[in-house]
């Protein structure tokens, strides 16, 4: 497959993209996308699970929505050798450092980046294909300000027979109280926000699509994983 060189950015016809927060994310991500993954690794937790649930043919087409650092990408590509994989992010410092790692990796030729908001970018037009197999959400629907938006877009780049995999904060209603407040408070000062709702809208995007959405809670509600399902054609 052609790889992009640089880092482009695309924007959906008909839509506006939100420079706004993509600023706002580069004003938090400056300084910490060099550390990102050292001190993330212990409080994201189910992005590993989410990779063993793809479950997808050797060369099939994924793409990450707000890909960050490069980290599951590079993953998914050591696991699948011959899978096509592409990358979007709406912070130019996160796309930066996701270069640096996939050319540390030796996967640079592979992974296709492109700078764009999730909610409004035309993927033939940034990434140079239509549709995809797989499309993955890991921690990043609870920073998306229109985060139900950005599912809706995904439904129209789901190929038949293809998933959207989701990781993400959960309720946390089956912890202790105290615990689980101090993680909102803690991930309020990096502009995250859990989606208690999540699976009502997936739900809900489901049956207005002909999908088939399954969620499942993770560590005790911490997070939760979920899939929208398109049958094949």
């Amino acid at each position: 497959m052609a790889v992009s060189t640089g880092i482009p950015s695309g924007s959906r016809i008909g839509m506006k993209a939100d420079f706004r927060h993509g600023e706002l994310m580069d004003r938090v991500y400056r300084h910490q996308a060099a550390i990102y993954d050292l001190t993330r690794k212990y409080y994201l937790l189910g992005r590993d699970r989410l990779i063993d649930d793809l479950e997808m043919a050797p060369d099939a087409a994924i793409l990450e929505i707000a890909c960050g650092t490069g980290r599951n990408l590079i993953r998914i590509g050591r696991r699948y050798p011959e899978a096509q994989l592409y990358g979007v992010d709406i912070s130019g410092a996160m796309l930066r450092q996701a270069s640096k790692n996939s050319s540390h990796a030796a996967m640079n030729w592979r992974i296709r980046l492109a700078k764009a908001d999730a909610c409004a970018f035309d993927p033939q037009m940034t990434l140079k294909r239509a549709q995809f197999d797989r499309i993955v959400f890991s921690y990043c629907l609870s920073m998306i300000p229109d985060w139900q938006g950005a599912l809706e877009h995904a439904v129209t780049m789901l190929a038949p027979g293809g998933r959207i995999h989701i990781v993400d904060f959960g309720a946390q209603d089956r912890l202790p109280r105290w615990f689980g407040g101090g993680i909102r408070w803690w991930l309020s000062k990096f502009h995250v926000a859990p989606r208690p709702d999540l699976g009502d809208a997936l739900h809900r995007i489901a049956a207005a699509h002909g999908l088939q959405a399954e969620t499942r809670s993770h560590c005790r509600g911490y997070a939760v994983i979920a899939t929208l399902r398109r049958p094949a054609a």
